[in-house]
């Protein structure tokens, strides 16, 4: 499993908020950076933002972290992301693409990434959300582009040439910015993200569990599920 997830070229961050997980995470070396967002904090049960966000950058030493703006106000924001910003030189701020009135955040996007701010622009699900970010951040400090894949599979769309297009214009526009495939729903999202050349996928520790998966046998596999079928059959003491 470990030679299948080091040949790859997509960096895994781990995606989550519970501080034991980060901690147990950053032991692993395939994990080279983390995100987290309201969210996962609010279901991790965490009360104080900050406090956290001091204990989660003590857990993964210098690999890059994501924290999250809150305001819905661009005037706000601005003030959130510069605190944010200043809690190490690790720390990458998220900013979503709009507000919840549908207003785009570019020029929030744009006064940060070109005044030193290393942004993550989030719930990114359309190219021309990503070409607007690309114009945004060209030039500025290095950012991350978060475009939820998982959320355009949830649709009934194919998300692999979308993030293939992505790419490309990242590539074309704003070669310091890199993209993050966020939302995956699979382990094969990992290999549908690193063949189309993403640079990042970010990872629940649901997902992570399963990567000893990778490169079993099917057969083995197949005769594990008789397996589990089987002993719960078993278990619940069903007879006809």
């Amino acid at each position: 499993m470990m030679k299948a997830i080091e040949r790859l070229s997509v960096e895994l961050f781990a995606d989550g908020a519970d501080l034991d997980a980060i901690a147990r995470l950053a032991q692993l070396p395939y994990i080279k950076g983390f995100t987290t967002n309201p969210t996962l904090m609010r279901h991790a049960g965490v009360a104080d933002y900050e406090a956290f966000a001091g204990r989660a950058l003590a857990l993964v030493g210098d690999r890059p972290i994501s924290f999250e703006v809150f305001s819905d106000e661009f005037d706000e924001m601005e003030r959130q992301a510069r605190r944010i910003s200043a809690w190490g030189p690790n720390v990458y701020v998220k900013i979503p693409i709009t507000n919840t009135r549908r207003e785009p955040s570019g020029p929030l996007v744009r006064r940060l990434a070109h005044s030193g701010v290393q942004v993550n622009v989030t719930a990114l699900l359309t190219l021309d959300q990503v070409r607007d970010v690309a114009g945004a951040v060209a030039g500025g400090a290095p950012a991350f582009v978060s475009v939820f894949a998982g959320r355009v599979a949830d649709t009934g769309r194919d998300p692999e040439p979308l993030m293939a297009e992505a790419v490309a214009h990242l590539a074309a526009v704003a070669p310091n910015a890199r993209l993050i495939w966020a939302s995956p729903r699979e382990v094969l999202n990992i290999f549908h993200a690193d063949r189309i050349g993403c640079h990042v996928i970010t990872v629940t520790t649901d997902v992570l569990k399963k990567l000893p998966l990778v490169g079993r046998s099917l057969e083995d596999y197949s005769l594990e599920t008789v397996q589990m079928f089987h002993d719960d059959a078993r278990r619940a003491g069903y007879e006809l």
